[in-house]
C-alpha cells in the first residue's frame, strides 16, 4: 500500500511518526489516523498517562490539511477558566477587532487540548464557545462568517462519558470533540510492541551518543515481563537510565531502575534485632525508593506507588517537615 507524506498505511510493519508497534490495537491507531488526516474534524484521543497521546495528535496535525500552519498545545489540567480565556486570546482563536489582511490568517493551525477532562465546568463553557463560535472579524465595522481553518485536537485520561453522566463534564462539548476518536491501548496490553520500541529508543541513543548498544537476555526478558505503568514514557526513560548506567555494550539486569530489574525493590520490615520497622518509615522507603528510580517524576512516582499526586505531594512535605523538625 502506498503512504502520504510519510505516514505509513496499515499492513506495513513501519512507524507511524513516532507511534510504533505492530499490534492488532496499533494498526488500528494508524486507520483512524490516516482516516483523520483527510480531514480537519476533531479528534478526542484516549489513554493512560505515557501512551504517547500527544505523539499522535502531532502525527495527526503532520499529515493533515493544516500540516504547514502552527500546533499549539494547552495543558488543560493546569488552566483556570480566567488563564484558558488568555490562553485562547493569545493564541489568536477568538474574535477580535484588529484588521486581518487574510481573513482565515490568525484562526489558522491545529490546538491541542491535553487532559481536556481536566477543565473545570466554566473552563468547559468558555471553550465550547470558542469551539462554536464561527465569526472572523475582518475589520471593525465588518464582519465575515465562514469557517475558520481551525482543527481541535483533544486528549483525556478519564472517561468523559462517565464525566457527562456525573454531571462533571458538559455534554455538548462532549459531542463536540468526540466526532472522530481513538484509545491508545497501555503497553501492558500491547506487550509484542515492547521489543521493538526498545529497538527504536537504542537507536535513538545510539545515534546521540555515538555508542552502539544491545541488551542482554536477561535484562530483555525482565523489561518483557514488567507491567510498565509509566507505559511508553516509562519504558523510554528506563533504556535511557540502563545507557547511562551500563559500563559494557551490552546492557544488563544491574543496568535497570531496580523498580524493573525487581533487584533491591523489597523494602525491609524490619530493622536489626528482629523489631519490626513502624509503618510509617515503612511507607516513606518506598516513596523515596520510588522517586528515586524515576528521577523526581512526581506523576510517574504517584502512578507506580498507585497514589494520587495530591497525596503524594503531602507525604513528600511531611517528610521534609519531619527532618526539619528532628535537627
Amino acid at each position: 500500500m502506498s503512504d502520504m507524506n510519510g505516514l505509513k498505511i496499515p499492513g506495513l510493519r513501519a512507524p507511524l511518526g513516532h507511534v510504533i508497534g505492530e499490534t492488532l490495537e496499533i494498526h488500528k491507531i494508524y486507520q483512524i489516523v490516516h482516516q483523520a488526516a483527510r480531514t480537519t474534524h476533531p479528534v478526542l484521543i484516549v489513554g493512560e498517562a505515557g501512551t504517547g497521546k500527544e505523539m499522535i495528535a502531532r502525527t495527526i496535525h503532520s499529515t493533515g490539511p493544516l500540516r504547514h500552519m502552527r500546533f499549539t498545545r494547552l495543558d488543560c489540567a493546569s488552566l483556570p477558566a480566567e488563564t484558558l480565556q488568555a490562553e485562547l486570546q493569545l493564541s489568536s482563536l477568538t474574535p477580535t477587532t484588529e484588521f486581518v489582511e487574510t481573513p482565515n490568517a490568525a484562526y489558522s493551525g491545529t490546538l491541542f487540548l491535553d487532559r481536556v477532562g481536566d477543565l473545570n465546568l466554566s473552563a468547559q463553557a468558555l471553550l465550547l464557545r470558542t469551539i462554536h463560535d464561527r465569526e472572523i472579524w475582518t475589520s471593525p465595522d465588518s464582519v465575515q462568517r465562514g469557517p475558520r481553518r481551525l482543527r481541535i485536537l483533544a486528549s483525556t485520561e478519564r472517561d468523559l462519558k462517565l464525566g457527562v453522566a456525573e454531571g462533571k463534564f458538559r455534554r455538548d462539548l462532549y459531542f463536540r470533540l468526540n466526532v472522530l476518536s481513538l484509545r491508545v491501548p497501555p503497553l501492558r496490553e500491547r506487550r509484542r510492541d515492547i521489543l521493538l520500541l526498545i529497538s527504536s529508543f537504542l537507536c535513538e541513543q545510539s545515534q546521540m551518543t555515538g555508542s552502539q548498544r544491545r541488551i542482554g537476555e536477561e535484562a530483555l526478558q525482565a523489561m518483557l515481563t514488567y507491567d510498565w505503568p509509566g507505559n511508553v514514557r516509562e519504558l523510554k526513560s528506563c533504556v535511557e537510565h540502563a545507557c547511562c548506567s551500563a559500563t559494557k555494550p551490552i546492557l544488563q539486569l544491574l543496568d535497570l531502575p531496580s523498580v524493573v530489574s525487581g533487584i533491591g525493590t523489597r523494602v525491609s520490615m524490619s530493622l536489626p534485632g528482629g523489631r519490626v520497622l513502624p509503618l510509617y518509615e515503612l511507607e516513606k522507603r518506598s516513596i523515596m525508593e520510588t522517586m528515586l528510580q524515576v528521577r523526581g517524576n512526581k506523576r510517574m512516582a504517584a502512578q507506580l506507588l498507585g497514589i494520587g499526586k495530591t497525596t503524594l505531594y503531602r507525604k513528600l512535605k511531611e517528610y521534609s517537615t519531619r527532618e526539619r523538625e528532628s535537627k
